[in-house]
């Protein structure tokens, strides 16, 4: 009897404007989409506001799917620095949430989640929603690029808990026939 593990995770892409997210579960190593959405703070008064907002929708988000695990993207170093505290203020937000129901998280940099959804580290966020839909069977194209922002995330997480499935070396021609004997014609 073999046993199924399911582990569920739920990936956050940060931010004050909007945070988007994803919830993915993963059964028997296959990933598959539970929701994905955004909040939309643009509506909120001041950043206190704001930030007290994302820490209720991730409560709300753990309550409801009972992840096994937060992942969530690192703010990028850019050039300007008051956008970089409140990306890092909105992240640290989402992480008290989920350390508050103490669920582990991960923080994965852009570069390091667009490199494992597509290959290319320098993606762009069309790239990455186009592969994602592929791959866990997306029928339209969500609102806004946030929600597969959030999604790319917690896929993320998934590869990088993913054994890598390596492909035996072989030293002669000989050695190789003998363990594939089917592909001699």
């Amino acid at each position: 009897m073999q046993i199924v593990e399911e582990k569920i995770i739920l990936g956050i892409d940060p931010g004050t404007t909007v945070m988007g997210y994803g919830i993915i579960r993963c059964l028997s190593g296959n990933p598959s989409l539970v929701t994905l959405g955004v909040l939309k703070l643009s509506g909120y008064s001041g950043q206190a506001l704001k930030l007290k907002r994302i820490f209720e929708r991730t409560l709300s988000l753990i309550d409801e799917f009972h992840p096994h695990e937060v992942a969530i993207e690192a703010p990028f170093y850019g050039k300007n620095v008051q956008s970089m505290l409140k990306l890092g203020r909105a992240q640290g937000v989402a992480m008290a949430a989920a350390m508050y129901r103490s669920v582990p998280i991960c923080e994965y940099s852009p570069r390091k989640i667009k490199q494992s959804i597509t290959g290319n580290g320098n993606a762009s966020k069309e790239q990455v929603a186009a592969m994602l839909m592929r791959l866990m069977s997306i029928p339209q194209t969500p609102e806004t690029f946030d929600a597969t922002d959030g999604l790319a995330v917690a896929v993320c997480h998934f590869f990088q808990q993913s054994p890598v499935q390596s492909e035996k070396t072989y030293s002669s021609w000989k050695a190789f026939l003998n363990d594939n004997p089917d592909r001699l014609k």
